[in-house]
């Protein structure tokens, strides 16, 4: 009789999968996939508060969450999505100070965290962790730009665009997204969203099925949010 394999559990599954992980030797590798734990938030959870310790480096498993920045002196409030597979929260865990935004599951999310300890050795030891750290910041640095430059805006139509661009969504564009969630993202009401989608639709830009935005081109998505910037 063949032998009978268990699937390798959810978090040791996407830890080695990780471009870095690779470059570990045997030791470290089995050190972090015993060391990650992990957390879970119903939709509208407050997964991570603002205020709170930093305890390590956190990945979105399954779900989706918006890390928010509430409002400061009369600045808007800063609104950023995290999809399955992505890592966040990188700044915080570099820096020995309170979590200065709050972690919101959007729907059912389970989160992976990698105890500030295992991230300051890799930070300590591994050139291939700080080599992919280093261009994972500069893709942050590119988001928090444009959401700056969205948050001078009063065009929803170039907010809504910008949310939906590669700069926010690179591993797919056929993005699982309700018009409730990308609302919250971009910081306007579900009734404006579905305006603007209808009217990307109707450009063929994106196309709207069963609470999926597909971007049918990407080309004219960024026309159009150069258009809409300059209006």
């Amino acid at each position: 009789m063949a032998a009978m394999f268990e699937p390798a559990p959810p978090t040791t599954r996407f830890i080695a999968a990780q471009p870095w992980f690779g470059a570990l030797d045997a030791s470290l590798q089995r050190t972090l996939q015993d060391g990650v734990r992990t957390l879970r938030g119903a939709k509208g959870d407050t997964v991570l508060a603002a205020g709170a310790e930093v305890e390590g480096w956190y990945a979105v498993l399954s779900g989706l969450v918006m890390l928010h920045s509430p409002e400061a002196r009369g600045r808007h409030s800063a609104f950023l999505g995290v999809p399955d597979g992505e890592w966040f929260g990188e700044g915080s865990a570099m820096k020995a100070e309170p979590r200065r935004y709050r972690v919101i599951a959007l729907r059912e999310t389970q989160l992976l965290c990698l105890p500030l300890p295992l991230f300051t050795q890799l930070r300590e030891t591994s050139l291939a962790f700080n080599q992919y750290l280093a261009t994972h910041l500069n893709m942050r640095l590119g988001q928090a730009m444009a959401i700056i430059e969205a948050g001078r805006m009063r065009s929803p139509e170039h907010r809504v665009a910008l949310y939906l661009s590669p700069l926010f969504w690179r591993s797919t564009r056929r993005i699982h997204l309700t018009q409730e969630e990308l609302g919250h993202l971009a910081g306007l009401s579900r009734q404006t969203v579905n305006r603007v989608l209808r009217l990307l639709e109707a450009l063929r830009i994106v196309s709207l099925d069963f609470g999926r935005v597909a971007i049918v081109d990407d080309a004219a998505l960024a026309a159009y949010i150069a258009a809409t910037r300059e209006s």
